[in-house]
């Protein structure tokens, strides 16, 4: 889902237009145009359906008063052409929480403030056809995580600074409290859902007790399963992802850290194994499987700095070693969730850090003076392929040049294509592409920028783009522009733009170059 796109305006098509693609690695090939009035606040989010098409939520209401909810879903086709569109208006009473989707609903999860009282609607992408479900879950609750799995319902959060997550049934209304997470110091990592097992994962991880991280299952029915808990891990797993790769098996892919920080040293891979049917282990010791790897360990981490800055980095790192001496990293981590392959997974992670409202300088070093986050700058994105076994087979990077956003989004998408991958990501107006093939890379970085339908159109602001691998070979750009006639640039247009931007394979070069020697462009923190 492209989501956090909050503009002011007045929602109307202007027009939906196709030009000739051009010989690009991105060629633009539709866009829609949805324009805005400075007098009415919408929040605009696109949630790309593959080849079904794409759902576009339009909301008006209850963001800082208490004016009612109001929601317009309009489902388009991959030509971007409207299939159907429906309203919902919620009772003034209820507030907007989360968003979830699968491959045949939309869920909103709505609560009324100060009570127990919560409602959940769910969205036909078939239809629009649209159902309400009231129950009660519990007050106060610090919402964090909501997923649905057939019937059910699951929210989890905080309650009296405690994790706790419940399961709420659309059949018969009635809610219950997974047991063996309402505990002291603990932290929900992500709650997951298995519909191939019919199963729910909360990975849960605490500061204290040697930083304990662990994967507690759920049976369909709220049922713990198993427990298998990292006490003799040899490092601090900062978070984890599961994905099945068989009828037996997951991977638990993440990253870790050595001091018990939320700075990560490097990424870990382990197996686990699912109990066989009808047995429940409610306590299963882990760790000593665990593969760990080191950020120096990966042949093109460190490719996003300036040639002359890797060197330097790369001998004191080597340096260190030969002293006897560990090296030390201080990256934070947005780890996507895995992409299956037919020869196991693909990880994708952002490396970024927190940008303060305040800082000063202190010994030439720049240390925040507050604890404001105003928002978040990216360095890099890295990507890794793994077997099924959890071997690493290869590496990769993407530099990031110069982009902030004020919330934690996943901003880097990929997109494959055969034994190719694009990878890409939004920044004012453009969107920055890289070709690769395992740890070669194909194309370097380049910029491609965005078009309108008019060659006598010229966009004159940008702002909260966002982008999204659709399906095939085809991205979608989203976000707001102000756009003004060439010839009459104050006369400007608002507008929520979609584009539709098509992958060309001719476009990368057959001269493929191993990325650890060739790349030349990237930003230096």
């Amino acid at each position: 889902m492209i989501t956090g796109c909050r503009h002011i305006g007045w929602l109307l098509v202007l027009w939906l237009g196709m030009v000739n693609p051009v010989r690009a690695q991105l060629a633009h090939s539709l866009r829609l145009e949805l324009a805005s009035n400075p007098n009415e606040e919408e929040a605009f989010d696109v949630t790309p359906l593959a080849e079904r098409g794409v759902l576009v939520t339009i909301r008006t209401g209850a963001f800082y008063d208490n004016t009612p909810a109001h929601f317009r879903f309009q489902k388009y086709n991959t030509d971007l052409k409207l299939i159907w569109q429906t309203e919902f208006k919620q009772d003034s009473r209820y507030r907007p929480i989360q968003s979830f989707h699968n491959d045949r609903y939309q869920y909103q999860l709505f609560r009324e403030p100060d009570t127990d009282h919560f409602q959940f609607m769910r969205l036909n992408l078939d239809d629009g056809t649209t159902e309400t479900f009231e129950g009660n879950l519990i007050e106060p609750f610090d919402i964090r995580h909501f997923k649905v799995l057939g019937n059910q319902a699951y929210v989890g959060g905080y309650h009296h600074n405690r994790p706790l997550v419940m399961s709420f049934s659309f059949f018969d209304r009635s809610t219950k409290v997974l047991p063996s997470l309402y505990v002291n110091h603990m932290e929900i990592n992500s709650l997951e859902v298995d519909e191939s097992r019919q199963e729910v994962h909360v990975l849960v991880h605490t500061l204290r007790r040697g930083c304990q991280f662990s994967v507690r299952t759920f049976s369909y029915e709220g049922k713990l399963l198993r427990t298998l808990t990292f006490d003799d891990a040899q490092n601090s797993l900062i978070s984890g992802k599961l994905l099945p790769v068989d009828e037996h098996e997951s991977l638990l892919v993440g990253n870790y850290s050595t001091d018990c920080t939320p700075y990560s040293q490097g990424i870990y891979v382990t197996r686990i194994r699912h109990n066989a049917p009808g047995r429940t282990d409610v306590a299963e010791s882990a760790g000593e499987d665990i593969q760990y790897i080191e950020f120096s360990q990966l042949k093109n981490f460190f490719n996003y700095l300036k040639p002359r800055r890797q060197q330097k980095m790369l001998a004191r790192m080597l340096k260190k070693k030969e002293e006897g001496k560990d090296v030390k990293f201080r990256y934070r981590l947005l780890v996507h969730d895995l992409k299956p392959t037919p020869e196991g997974l693909t990880l994708v992670a952002e490396v970024y850090y927190p940008q303060y409202s305040g800082a000063s300088l202190n010994g030439g070093v720049l240390r925040p003076t507050s604890r404001y986050v105003e928002g978040f700058r990216y360095t890099h994105a890295f990507i890794c392929g793994f077997d099924k076994q959890g071997k690493l087979l290869w590496d990769n990077c993407l530099p990031i040049k110069e982009l902030t956003s004020p919330d934690l989004l996943e901003m880097v998408q990929v997109s494959q294509q055969g034994d190719h991958m694009v990878l890409a990501y939004p920044n004012e107006g453009e969107i920055n592409t890289e070709v690769i093939q395992g740890s070669k890379v194909l194309k370097e970085v380049a910029n491609y920028k965005l078009q309108t339908n008019s060659e006598q159109d010229k966009v004159t602001f940008s702002a909260q783009d966002n982008l999204s691998a659709w399906y095939d070979r085809h991205f979608l750009a989203c976000g707001f522009q102000k756009i003004a006639a060439e010839r009459n640039l104050t006369n400007q247009r608002e507008v929520f733009y979609i584009n539709k931007l098509t992958y060309d394979p001719q476009s990368a070069t057959d001269n493929s170059t191993e990325s650890a020697s060739q790349k030349t462009s990237g930003s230096g923190r």
